[in-house]
């Protein structure tokens, strides 16, 4: 791919820089100056805010980035794996949404806990935490690998970067601090996205010629991905939607469980746009740059924008990985103090919140260490909504089944589901089975060996009830 000019690179770099320091003050100005609203901004949040929130965490470089490289190679299909969240989004208002809000909890382990017990929490917590980290290694190699295409620094140095700005944005701002800057963040990805589309369709002189001299799978509604992957691909953002930490602490940021059903309507309308316009953008890539590098179909657009306009881009990729990294990296932070620290060490409210600041930058630094490991960025992103996804399995059946509430079965199968979903993925989906379905199958059936096995079973209200007697100790 061919460079920006010398002038262009500087205006760019001038224009983020910028964008750096005013976002970094707006997020110390609105800081979370107590746990409660770092955690869910003392649920004091419009539905808006949180909706956007919601998109935000699916829609970050990690998926611009790696969408568009998807469909440079196998055709606006590869759209589904952003229109699927769309649909999980809906699904998620419709039947989970105000049962999360209802256990006054704001963490998935916690909500887990009440339903199965304290050995089952661990083990979500656990999951949740592995999860998370790659999510955000994914988040640090697609953010950076497309930094340092355009600007020509090394991807180090750009991974670096993204660690301290974001670490700084949601160990200070948390939840509160976070949710209003995102919403700048999320209209400058907004605006980059269109332009890019805008700019690809003007270059190939509109859509029809694209569709006239590409074959003709690239406009079909599975293109060589095939109804498998796509199917895979919304039981992925199912499973990652209805049981990923930040989802939970942002539906809980609402004002009351109407308002948080409303945000997840408002994230799976601002999902739509943007899926079908990076579908484009990859395959108007396909046809007027063939011989590319596939990760550089959104990038290579900016090559012909005026700098005010590479510069908008260029930025919306940037607020895209401060986006996608703090609030993961915030849910992750929870995790860790709320399932680990606090039960243990017992803090004061200071201590606790000063506790919390100092594991995030730990939390911040480690992907860094894998960032030249990282696998292909789209596989790498579901591998990881797949490990999730067991834990929604769990979830859903602790609210719609609770005849399998065997702490027993669950804590077995998430354990057995987390191993074999890895060791399949690593072995490349043997025998062409997607590790999604091992995912949710795998939990499934040990509940159900469990429940017909017999032994100690918990039932929904012992569960309770041993909790708050454990709390009460």
């Amino acid at each position: 791919m061919g460079g920006l000019s010398t002038s262009s690179i500087t205006f760019i770099l001038a224009v983020i820089v910028v964008y750096i320091l005013f976002t970094t003050w707006l997020t110390f100005r609105l800081r979370s100056k107590s746990n409660a609203e770092f955690n869910n901004a003392a649920k004091s949040l419009p539905a808006i805010v949180v909706g956007i929130l919601l998109m935000s965490e699916f829609i970050g470089t990690k998926s611009t980035v790696g969408t568009a490289e998807s469909a440079f190679t196998e055709g606006i299909a590869s759209s589904w794996s952003l229109v699927t969240v769309t649909i999980a989004f809906f699904l998620f208002s419709f039947f989970l949404v105000n049962k999360f809000y209802g256990t006054g909890k704001f963490t998935i382990s916690s909500i887990i806990e009440q339903k199965f017990g304290k050995s089952t929490k661990v083990v979500v917590s656990v999951i949740m935490i592995g999860a998370l980290l790659l999510v955000n290694l994914g988040n640090y190699l697609s953010g950076s690998a497309a930094i340092s295409s355009l600007l020509g620094l090394p991807l180090m140095t750009c991974a670096i970067i993204t660690a301290i700005v974001s670490t700084f944005y949601f160990a200070f701002g948390g939840m509160k601090g976070m949710a209003w800057v995102t919403i700048l963040h999320s209209l400058v990805k907004y605006a980059g996205v269109m332009i890019t589309v805008g700019i690809a369709l003007y270059l190939c002189g509109g859509f029809n010629p694209v569709m006239e001299n590409l074959p003709k799978h690239y406009f079909t509604w599975d293109g060589t991905i095939g109804a498998g992957t796509i199917f895979a691909w919304l039981i992925g953002n199912m499973g990652a939607i209805f049981s990923t930490q930040f989802i939970i602490q942002a539906i809980t940021s609402s004002k009351s469980a109407k308002a948080a059903k409303k945000s997840s309507m408002y994230a799976a309308l601002l999902c739509l746009p943007l899926a079908l316009g990076i579908g484009v953008i990859g395959v108007c890539a396909r046809y007027l740059y063939p011989d590319i590098d596939p990760i550089y179909a959104f990038p290579i657009f900016m090559q012909h924008m005026n700098p005010i306009l590479s510069a908008i881009v260029a930025t919306s990729l940037v607020a895209s990985i401060f986006v996608g990294v703090s609030t993961v990296a915030l849910a992750t932070t929870t995790l860790i103090i709320e399932d680990f620290y606090v039960p243990k060490a017992k803090p004061t409210q200071e201590k606790q919140l000063r506790m919390t600041r100092i594991i995030s930058v730990v939390v911040g630094i480690i992907p860094l260490v894998g960032v030249a490991f990282a696998p292909e960025l789209l596989a790498l992103s579901f591998f990881t909504r797949a490990l999730r996804t067991s834990i929604a399995v769990v979830a859903a059946m602790g609210f719609y089944l609770p005849f399998f509430s065997s702490n027993r079965g669950a804590t077995i199968g998430l354990a057995a589901s987390g191993i074999g979903t890895t060791v399949w993925w690593l072995l490349d989906n043997p025998f062409g089975i997607d590790n999604m379905y091992i995912a949710v199958i795998t939990p499934f059936i040990v509940m159900i060996i469990d429940r017909m096995i017999g032994g100690k079973k918990i039932s929904q209200n012992d569960a309770i009830q041993n909790n708050e007697s454990a709390e009460r100790k």
